[in-house]
């Protein structure tokens, strides 16, 4: 088996494959599966003080799909957008257009479907003689149907000043009609109910009058989005009974609202005193009062956190996590490379000695050049974790692709020496200690991801501090993994314990091709997770056509000619699967969370049900300002502890029971795909990787969290939820 001829491509791709995932420009153009957003611009009398000019973020959305306004109604998030312009050049406030109700089962939300354009006028200062208005433009939006995906774009243009830019004056022009106009005449009296708030609209236009109208407020948090709105004209008078949310984080003196009437493209922009004061919320809750005396009654956690992890301490950690490392499941499949070594060569010491030797090498100056990789980027402002070469659909799929060829040469599927020249084949011969290399390469590829259950807080300790330190921790984890082989290769009581080299040998290489095939099956797992179904079929094709290939090429007992004939049709077969696979593997699928993913764990008592919902920042501060307590999962499809603690703790009937009866909010970080927010969040915990778990309390937006252990139980997990 040469290993070194497999593994040389890998050693060398990774990091190119890393650096051409994590890389690319700044188009004017971001295109996604569900939207299509460009910058366009409208300067019909050039770049001039005085002159109108306008930007504008223009999102056609694919069917079905929806963006949402400045409030977004229950859910959602509104589109932020940042400027970069050139000094004394100011950016005004978005002219939003009037939204549409948009119902998401007992939800109402607030956006935008279709094609959308999102104005915003410029500034220009007097003097201002530049030959181009250099424009760029960071955008961030949620876009939403089934599923919600957050997506971000990065715009450049640049505008002539001396002439005219008019190509989007008619998407302007339909942006401009469909924006809320002020509400000249209007008078509009608001009073408080316990449960509502009372509105009385007169002097609206004539052409209104008796018809339907729609009440959408600028300011969130208020009023019961999706509940039945009373309404009835009463003469000229336009009267609304609106109810108050139960979850109510506002009580503004003033309020903003767009008022729409049925069938017309824009509405009316209202502004309105609100006299105090406002209800306690809870009487527009429909409470459960036992739940809350129970929850009353909880005592309080006066846990502090952990004192902080030192740098020494930091490499102690290292080191053992290292060695614990070796009972990870995604680590055996590499290891039983290394057993089969060991059964080799376990009678030659100098082979011996030397395999370990490589083998500790190869382990430690991987580890050392993914941290080093790692911290690069991370400097250069990525916010990217530990295993982040996982969240690349080609180095999932280069993966899947060695072990499954080392999977086919071990069962006997094909042999190197049939398929190479004479002067290669003889090179195992002349290094075989390239072998031991390179599998401690692949180890440190495969393992990394699992190394968060023992390494979360020093990994995040890591990226902190400088550069030597870190390498030292990240080297101090490779030789901890290393560590048992080669001591195993230096002690010469290894070598008396193990059989002597027989017809047992072969029976074991087969063996050791199954493990390869079940890392190949998780591979394509992960792979469907960040890229979807398409992805997964274009992959299986490239494997059975690697597999034939291999097989024609090196399979034993055929001749030349047949070599020959079978080798030319898998050279083709080989090319066509390449070029339906690469396309799938460049632009995957944009990684999607669902915005409402309900299970019931099995038994779950009392008809207990577990409803995850997308992790967002300003969404856990929302909540916990609410006094309502946040659950985050931090997560990743790669990330096989992720998956145990998903289907073992997180899963507990008893645990979803208590999660519901204390009102617990269940979010769910994917990092599966690359995602600033969440990798910058996992920084801010003091993380480096997942799984992470963080439980918020009630009312504690700006505190720390209370960060679970990385493997759960079901006592641990119930232990913190009693104590919120």
């Amino acid at each position: 088996m040469l290993l070194a001829r497999l593994l040389l491509p890998l050693a060398l791709g990774l990091p190119c494959a890393a650096f051409a995932a994590l890389f690319g420009g700044s188009p004017a153009v971001v295109k996604t599966d569900q939207v299509r957003a460009e910058l366009v611009a409208h300067a019909p009398e050039g770049v001039e003080a005085g002159k109108p000019v306008w930007l504008g973020l223009k999102i056609t959305h694919e069917p079905h799909w929806h963006t949402y306004w400045k409030n977004p109604g229950d859910s959602g998030l509104p589109t932020t957008l940042q400027w970069t312009l050139p000094p004394g050049v100011n950016a005004g406030d978005v002219a939003w257009p009037t939204p549409k109700r948009l119902p998401v089962g007992p939800l109402m939300n607030y956006g935008y479907e279709d094609t959308l354009l999102l104005p915003v006028p410029l500034t220009v200062p007097t003097g201002f003689d530049a030959p181009t208005l250099d424009v760029k433009l960071h955008a961030e939006w949620l876009v939403c149907k089934e599923v919600c995906i957050p997506q971000a774009g990065d715009f450049t243009l640049s505008l002539p000043t001396r002439a005219a830019t008019a190509g989007n004056a008619a998407d302007f022009s339909a942006a401009a009609r469909s924006t809320p106009t002020a509400a000249a005449g209007a008078r509009t009296e608001a009073r408080l109910t316990d449960t509502a708030l009372e509105l009385r609209i007169e002097g609206l236009p004539a052409a209104w009058q008796g018809r339907r109208l729609v009440f959408f407020p600028e300011t969130a948090g208020v009023i019961d989005n999706a509940a039945a709105q009373q309404v009835r004209w009463e003469g000229g008078a336009w009267q609304a009974s609106v109810r108050l949310s139960a979850q109510r984080s506002e009580s503004p003196a003033r309020m903003a609202a767009v008022l729409v009437a049925e069938g017309q493209p824009a509405g009316l922009e209202l502004a309105f005193d609100v006299p105090g004061p406002w209800p306690d919320p809870s009487l527009a809750a429909a409470a459960a009062p036992a739940t809350v005396a129970e929850a009353a009654a909880l005592p309080t956690s006066t846990s502090t956190p952990p004192p902080p992890l030192g740098w020494a301490g930091a490499l102690l950690l290292a080191l053992g996590g290292g060695l614990l490392l070796n009972l990870m499941p995604c680590v055996f499949p590499v290891l039983s490379l290394k057993v089969l070594g060991f059964a080799s060569h376990a009678h030659d010491r100098q082979a011996r000695v030397g395999g370990g030797l490589a083998y500790t090498a190869g382990v430690v100056l991987s580890f050392l050049a993914l941290a080093a990789l790692l911290l690069a980027l991370r400097a250069g402002g990525e916010q990217l974790g530990w295993g982040f070469q996982l969240q690349s659909p080609a180095v999932v799929a280069a993966l899947a692709a060695l072990f499954t060829l080392v999977g086919l040469n071990l069962a006997g599927v094909f042999e190197f020496g049939s398929m190479l020249p004479g002067n290669l084949a003889t090179l195992r011969a002349r290094h075989p200690m390239a072998d031991s290399f390179l599998t401690g390469v692949l180890a440190v590829a495969i393992a990394s991801p699992c190394t968060a259950p023992f390494m979360g807080a020093s990994l995040g300790l890591a990226v902190t501090l400088p550069a030597a330190q870190a390498l030292a921790i990240f080297g101090a984890l490779g030789l901890g993994m290393a560590l048992p082989y080669l001591a195993a290769s230096l002690w010469p009581g290894v070598a008396r314990a193990m059989p002597r080299p027989g017809v047992w040998m072969q029976r074991f290489k087969v063996l050791m091709a199954f493990p390869m095939f079940a890392t190949v099956i998780w591979l394509v797992w992960v792979l469907g997770q960040q890229a979807g179904i398409d992805a997964v079929a274009a992959l299986l094709g490239l494997l059975l056509a690697l597999a034939f290939a291999a097989w024609a090429w090196g399979g034993p007992g055929f001749g030349r000619g047949a070599r020959l004939g079978f080798g030319g049709v898998s050279v083709l077969l080989l090319a066509a699967a390449l070029g339906w696979a690469l396309p799938a593997l460049r632009e995957p699928a944009v990684a999607a969370v669902p915005a409402m993913t309900t299970g019931s764990a099995t038994g779950a008592q009392d008809g207990a049900v577990a409803t995850w919902e997308p992790w967002s920042a300003a969404r856990v501060a929302e909540l916990t300002a609410q006094g309502r307590p946040v659950f985050v999962d931090f997560t990743a499809a790669w990330c096989v502890t992720c998956q145990f603690n998903k289907r073992g703790a997180l899963s507990d009937a008893q645990v979803m029971a208590d999660f519901a009866q204390r009102q617990v909010v269940l979010m769910r970080a994917d990092w599966t795909r690359r995602d600033a927010a969440i990798g910058a969040e996992l920084t801010r915990l003091g993380r480096s990787g997942v799984p992470v778990y963080a439980l918020y309390k009630p009312g504690a937006a700006t505190a720390a969290p209370q960060l679970l252990p990385e493997i759960l139980s079901v006592r641990t997990l119930r232990e913190a939820i009693a104590q919120l």
